[in-house]
């Protein structure tokens, strides 16, 4: 275990079925931590990580549910405490990006994306802070993105959603700082996914020259950046939004 990892912690990752948030639960686990894995649809994807999870060395289980909805969430602090007995660690990182002309969007996908990329995090740290207050001691992570800096034309409900996001995390670390809960944003790039998608491709590559480093990021840039800022390191850095971009600007 890390050695600034004296006490093993109990983190909940939405989203941790591939990709950032599968790279975040495997690092978290390297830590020595428990880790809840959820995904809305594929179980066996999530299984799969918790597997990784343990052979890094930490603990998991598995608790499906679609954080768009409240109910969700109360099934997946129900898991974490009966296996671990609670949530000291939220990573909000599930999240729908779709693109659609802004006059043909209908009522259900903007309510869609604001549930699952917004409510969600509200929902999510309604149900874990409690339990953090009581311990006074933890740690939220939400995941904004280039949307929570840039306004994107075709992704107009993504745009307000992730500024809701940042807001959110904003007036939350101000709240509950006395409580000793550290509530920050991380603000990914263009991140190379893990399995290979013609379309996202050749999308995430057209933006490699707009990146003054000249290459893509990597899940577990994001990952190592949670990994600090959940240690006793990263426990003076409260209310911030950490742009992980290799310094693009769009």
């Amino acid at each position: 275990m890390n050695s600034l990892h004296p006490v093993s912690r109990t983190a909940l990752v939405t989203g941790s079925g591939r990709n950032i948030g599968r790279s975040i639960a495997v690092a978290i686990g390297e830590q020595g931590h428990n880790v809840v894995i959820n995904g809305s649809e594929d179980r066996v994807a999530c299984e799969a990580v918790a597997a990784e999870v343990e052979q890094a060395g930490g603990r998991a289980v598995v608790a499906m549910g679609d954080v768009g909805r409240r109910e969700s969430f109360d099934h997946l602090i129900e898991v974490a405490q009966d296996a671990f007995g609670s949530v000291d660690i939220l990573i909000n990182n599930a999240a729908i990006r779709p693109e659609k002309p802004f006059l043909d969007t209908t009522d259900a996908d903007w309510h869609r994306v604001l549930d699952v990329d917004l409510n969600a995090v509200f929902y999510g740290c309604r149900a874990a802070l409690p339990g953090m207050v009581s311990n006074n001691w933890g740690r939220i992570i939400n995941l904004t993105g280039m949307n929570a800096i840039h306004g994107y034309s075709g992704r107009a409900p993504v745009s307000v959603a992730k500024h809701g996001v940042w807001g959110l995390t904003k007036a939350l670390a101000k709240e509950f700082g006395p409580s000793g809960i550290t509530v920050n944003a991380i603000s990914p790039g263009p991140i190379r996914p893990e399995h290979d998608d013609p379309i996202q491709s050749q999308h995430l590559h057209g933006q490699v020259g707009r990146i003054p480093l000249g290459h893509l990021g990597e899940p577990y840039h994001i990952a190592s950046l949670c990994a600090y800022l959940i240690s006793d390191g990263g426990g003076f850095v409260s209310g911030q939004m950490i742009a992980c971009n290799g310094a693009a600007e769009t």
